[in-house]
């Protein structure tokens, strides 16, 4: 299909141009950008990206605003005259395009990108972009590397200012990952530019640029603390009381869930959170609300979660079914406590929409002739799940049972 033909209908000619910009400034500008720049009526951007463009800008300038919505309301308000937008390197990666594009139509806009930061970091390097972990830890959590540390892994890590690279090399030794090497990349493509190596647990570089982007050629200690990719994790890597879905269990119970890219589930009861935390490690794009009646507990859950490397997993401390009110539509849903109070699983049932997906899991007779009921009424998967795990007895072994678990799952149709 031609481009113009996936314009609405009611779109303009391009009126906005984002423009990548590095740390050369000017220098590293083609014709057209440095023209959009000249004939701008406003350009909006960083104080340091205005500085950089100032001998060309000719109409208003405009610093980034806080919040950033205020800017984009800015922006907009300059809809038909020539505006430029300052960005850094990529627009659209881990940029300010991304945000704009959601208010504004692209047929309007026109985009000019200069390399990545990531793009830079791996020509320096010599590392193939394509097969190297990228994550942003700007503005965000630190947390949100640890799924990424696996043994061998190249990561290249986008931090917030001069100090991330000394918080990045703590939490990579302190979780058995000191034997790292990290690489700090400093002002790139600029005159300030610096390239420096150094173990994480041997870490001590002083005046880093705030502008910098962190390497990690992954080592792991026998120790460290590495997180598999499959499901099911060990119930050790958890902080929790007790009340934890058990590991062969939670894996049936997520396969059972079927997770799908960027979806939302609610985890009612959910106790550690292991069933919450492990659906958001199957896609940085998926969404978790956990939903636990004890304080004690939910405190634990947030814990987990930072540890982990999804500290976007909403915890919500309250019992079902109150506390599921005005929450977002769920995808699908676990149960795994307290689904036998009145009304849980009516709200649950109505929240689905069409296609969503229920499971919920029981170890006592009530919950389980709960399940029984729902099952003999709209159909759906039942299973029994039972495990023996060996132990000693004596001085020989046997077989111990741990609990049955009886899972329902069932598709809203």
């Amino acid at each position: 299909m031609d481009d113009g033909q996936a314009f609405s209908a009611g779109s303009i000619a391009p009126w906005l141009t984002i423009i990548g910009l590095g740390e050369d400034g000017l220098a590293g500008l083609g014709d057209e950008a440095k023209r959009c720049i000249a004939g701008a009526a406003a350009v909006f951007g960083g104080t340091r990206h205005l500085a950089l463009a100032a001998p060309l800008i000719a109409g208003e300038q405009h610093s980034w605003l806080s919040p950033f919505e205020r800017s984009v309301e800015a922006v907009i308000a300059f809809r038909g005259m020539p505006v430029v937008v300052l960005a850094s390197g990529d627009p659209f990666f881990f940029g300010v395009g991304v945000t704009l594009a959601r208010h504004i139509d692209r047929s309007q806009m026109r985009v000019l990108p200069a390399p990545s930061s990531f793009s830079l970091a791996a020509s320096r390097l010599g590392w193939a972009l394509q097969d190297t972990v990228t994550v942003s830890l700007h503005g965000r959590p630190l947390d949100l590397i640890r799924p990424y540390l696996q043994p061998g892994n190249r990561i290249l890590a986008l931090t917030s200012d001069e100090h991330g690279p000394a918080a990045l090399a703590a939490l990579l030794a302190e979780n058995g990952f000191g034997q790292s090497r990290l690489i700090v990349l400093e002002a790139l493509g600029g005159a300030q530019e610096r390239i420096t190596s150094q173990t994480a647990s041997d870490f001590s570089l002083a005046g880093i640029n705030p502008l910098n982007v962190c390497a990690i050629d992954v080592v792991a200690a026998i120790d460290a603390r590495v997180l598999p990719l499959g499901r099911g994790l060990d119930d050790g890597l958890f902080e929790h009381d007790g009340q934890i879905t058990k590991r062969e269990v939670r894996a049936l119970t997520l396969s059972a869930l079927a997770p799908r890219r960027g979806e939302l589930l609610w985890d009612i009861g959910a106790g550690s959170g292991s069933i919450g935390i492990e659906w958001m490690l199957c896609d940085p794009a998926m969404k978790a609300i956990a939903i636990e009646g004890s304080t004690e507990r939910a405190e634990r859950i947030k814990r987990n979660a930072a540890r982990f490397g999804v500290p976007g997993l909403v915890v919500v401390q309250g019992a079902a079914p109150a506390a599921l009110a005005g929450l977002p539509r769920p995808d699908a849903v676990f149960i795994g406590g307290g689904g036998s109070e009145e009304g849980v699983m009516a709200t649950v049932i109505a929240a689905l929409a069409s296609s969503g997906r229920l499971v919920a899991n029981a170890v006592t007779t009530q919950m389980e002739a709960l399940l029984l009921e729902h099952h003999a009424r709209l159909g759906g998967s039942l299973i029994r799940i039972d495990i023996a795990r060996a132990s000693p007895v004596g001085a020989m072994t046997g077989w111990r049972p741990a609990m049955p678990v009886t899972q329902w799952s069932w598709v809203k149709p």
